[in-house]
This record gives structure tokens, sequence and C-alpha cells, in this order.
């Protein structure tokens, strides 16, 4: 058994991913009397056993009659279901939802308490590999890698905005090139960059090399004309993606984009991009079109034949409407995942700021709702039923916080969002694949995670019930290793202990 022990880890080298530093060595663990369900594997569904050992999967016996290795330590999984650690390939950590900015004294306590939670939260929906798609505070991804329990984390570091585009164009002009250092220099707007950026510094090859240089894994860009009244703004062109494109490629980088639109997908797709980092909920033209589109099937076809990924993002459109369902706040899982004070804070008349920031108009809730139902939430369902009728390469992700939104919070979004990936069309089956092996395939950590196989790193996630039976069981979650280390679900809630 040693001896294979160290073949394997020398077939599968440490990626160095960002993740838990200096595994400390420890015996053996026989993880026994489980159901293995392996996403390379669900045609061989049975009952085995588990073997890790300083922080790796050694064996996996599918046999329940195999025996337990000498020297192993014991742990009885009691017929329950063992999965792969499931993988957000789009978040956002330094962002936190449902706070505003010029936080007063109590305010930054709570803001705090968040961010020592946040890891934990991830944790306890199961999520033991997180991609951030646009570091924006690189402190906070530090202070997340060394907290005592934590996910993997990945990064695309800096993401890279046409100069004075979205999201750029949230922050005031004075800090703005400040907060994006990769923005893509525009000659068209030259006199809307200040003089001391200097345009060879900012090219798209200036750029992605700076991405690789930070270790980040991929690259982000955006394609995005604006929002509500402020439909404007400036987009890249065609040939300026190329180049960001070609920079990528030639950095071994993903390469994804926002994209939301029939637009700015049919943009992505001509540009070659990965991944289309949400789902197309604006169809332009054709938006009061109650049936899908022909334009938009063919450019779906498309997106299927070129195997893109494509992250639907549903629970984004949910994050906007949530101030409007007295329910969301009385979730019990709310209080698993978000400290009590933060819960109380979201409960008060201040804490509603964002949502009346969404419905400035001050509509009816039922009517507000209904138009995001008979708009947004229609269209992207659509095309999601459609992708999955096509078996399409779904990645998982969630973008955690969309927005300032406290209907965006870390792990239970992740479960809310497969709930809406349910109701649209995808099949459990392609919810479990698009969260573990297909987002470890596309982010080039195949080798690492995504599935429960020798060589790969012991991240793993023990619920009652079957991920391919019901989505509930995403909730029904008893234990979480990491990096081999055992994690009872129930000690890493935010009112654990409380």
């Amino acid at each position: 058994m040693k001896i294979s022990a160290i073949l394997l880890m020398t077939l599968f080298p440490a990626l160095a991913p960002a993740a838990y530093g200096q595994i400390e060595k420890t015996n053996p663990v026989w993880i026994t009397d489980v159901i293995i369900i392996s996403p390379e594997k669900l045609n061989h569904i049975d009952k085995g056993s588990v073997l890790i050992k300083d922080g790796r999967i050694v064996s996996v016996e599918r046999n329940p009659r195999a025996k337990k290795p000498a020297g192993a330590a014991v742990f009885s999984g009691h017929g329950e279901y063992l999965i792969p650690g499931l993988i957000d390939s789009h978040v956002h950590l330094a962002s936190v939802p449902g706070m505003p900015s010029g936080l007063s004294t109590d305010e930054k306590k709570i803001v705090n308490e968040y961010f020592q939670q946040l890891p934990r939260s991830y944790l306890y929906f199961g999520y033991t590999t997180l991609v951030d798609l646009a570091v924006v505070d690189q402190q906070v991804l530090d202070d997340f890698r060394q907290a005592p329990l934590h996910p993997d984390l990945y990064d695309c570091a800096g993401s890279l905005p046409i100069a004075n585009g979205y999201p750029m164009s949230f922050a005031p002009p004075a800090v703005r090139f400040k907060s994006f250092p990769n923005f893509i220099y525009d000659a068209r707007q030259a006199d809307h960059i200040p003089p001391e950026y200097k345009p060879e510094e900012h090219t798209p090859a200036a750029d992605v090399a700076r991405v690789k240089s930070a270790g980040g894994v991929c690259v982000k860009t955006y394609f995005e004309r604006g929002f509500a009244s402020d439909k404007n703004l400036p987009v890249m062109t065609a040939d300026t993606l190329a180049q960001i494109r070609k920079a990528a490629s030639d950095n071994g980088l993903v390469l994804m984009i926002h994209a939301n639109g029939f637009e700015a997908q049919k943009f992505a797709v001509n540009g070659n991009v990965d991944v289309i980092a949400h789902g197309m909920w604006k169809w332009g033209e054709f938006n009061a079109k109650p049936a899908l589109p022909d334009q938009i099937k063919q450019l779906l076809d498309q997106i299927v034949a070129r195997r893109i990924g494509y992250q639907p993002t549903i629970q984004v459109l949910y994050g906007e409407t949530a101030y409007f369902d007295p329910e969301y706040l009385k979730m019990k899982a709310v209080t698993k995942v978000a400290p009590k004070e933060m819960v109380e804070w979201f409960q008060s008349p201040a804490g509603k700021w964002f949502g009346k920031e969404v419905n400035e108009d001050n509509e009816p809730d039922a009517a507000f709702v209904g138009e995001y139902e008979q708009g947004p939430f229609r269209r992207v369902r659509q095309v999601v039923a459609y992708l999955a009728s096509k078996d399409a390469n779904f990645l998982f992700g969630t973008d955690t916080p969309s927005s300032p939104t406290y209907g965006n919070l870390p792990g239970l979004n992740g479960y809310m969002e497969m709930k809406q990936l349910l109701k649209a069309g995808m099949s459990l089956e392609q919810i479990f694949k698009a969260a573990t092996i297909s987002n470890a395939r596309e982010f080039k950590l195949e080798s690492q995670v995504g599935s429960i196989e020798p060589g790969k790193v012991a991240n793993l996630v023990l619920m009652k019930q079957s991920p391919l039976e019901t989505v509930d069981a995403y909730d029904r979650i008893t234990m979480v290793w990491v990096h081999g280390k055992a994690i009872s679900r129930d000690s890493l809630a935010a009112d654990a202990n409380k």
C-alpha cells in the first residue's frame, strides 16, 4: 500500500491550487459503507469504500466486502452517498451581499463577521473548490486562503473591462482606473482616460500577461452595453476580443466573458471564447417573443457544437427579487450561512435599501416579480431548456453575489441555483456533472478534483440522499472532507455553538 501511494503521488503531482498549503501527514482513513457516486462512472454506482491518506485519494473499492487496509482508521458512512466536492466556478468573494458602501462602525463589524464565516458557508453546502472571476481586493482572497477551514480557491486575477465600460462604469471616474488595473485601453476614449495610463501598458497582451503573472487560471472580460436607462456603455470590438483570445491561448488560460444577452453571446461565440459566464435573459429585438426564436436556436446550436462552457446563473435574477419574497429571510438555511447580526440587519428598514433601488418605481411586489417571471426568468429558462435538450457543456457557477443583494448568500445561493436549473429543464445528472467533472475539465483541474479517483485531492461530500434522485440531496449533507480533513456539516454553520 505504501508503494502504491508513492506511485500515485508521483503520477499526480500537486497543482499548487492556491489552497490548503502544507498537508499534515496523517494515518490513512478508510471511508466505508458508502454509496459512491462519481461523474465518470455513473453507470457503476455501488456501495464501497475509499482510502485517503495525506490529503489524497489512494484507492476506490466498489465492493462492499473489500477489506480495510492494515493501520487505517475507519469512518463508516452508514450507507449514505459519497460524491466529489462541488465546484462553483463563478464567485466574487470580496463583494458582500446586502451591504451598502459607507458602512457605520456596527455595519463594519457585521461585515468582518461575514468574512470570517464566508469559507465555512461554502463548505456547508459542499463547495470545496471555487473560482473567483474578478479579483478586486486581493487581501480578501489571501485571508480566505488562510482561514483554518476553506475551499480550494482559484481566480482570474484582475478582469479585463474595456476602458470606462462595464463594470468600471459603477466606480467614480477618479478611482475606476485604479480599481481595474487590467482595463483595456480604447483609443476611441483617449480623452476620458487619465494621461498616466499608457496605451502600450493596457493592450490585451499586456493585461493577460499580468493575469498570468498573478497566478490566474482564467481571463475574464465583458460585453455589456448597460442596464435600465444606462444602455450606452462602451463595448470592445471584435478585433480586441480576438487579441484577448490569442493572448489567453498563448498563456494557457481559460477565456471567460460576461455576456447575458443575444447580441453579447453571439459576439462571444464569434470570438471563440471558452466560457459564457451568464444565461441569456436579454433577447434584444426578440424580447417579447413567447417562443424561442430560430435565430437564437441557431446560436445555441453553435454553443453546443463548439462545446463552449455555459453558466446559466439564474439565481442572479432571483437575487434581485428576494426583497419581494417575504419567505426568503425566514429560510432556516439563511442562518446557517450568514451571521445572526447580519440577518437581523437585513430584516431592518435599513437592510431593505437595495430592494428600493431595484424597484425604484415602487411597484407592488407581485407586479414587480411578475414582470421578472414573464420577462428575463422566462427567457433564460427557455434557453436553458433548449441547451439541456442538446446536452450542452453546462458549467456550474452562481455569480455570488451578483449585486449587493441579500438574495445571493454564499453556499445557499448554489443550492438555490441548482433548484432553478432543475426547474428550467436541466436533469439531475446534468447538474451533478456541471458542478463536478465538467467544471474540473474546463478549468484544467481534472487531475486534481471533480471525481472520486485515485490520486485526486480528497475533497468529498457525504449526503443522506442521492443527488441523482433529488436536488434536495444538496441540502442533506452530513460530512465534508477538504484535503482529507473530515468536517461535520453542523460545525460549519454560522449559528453553530450559538
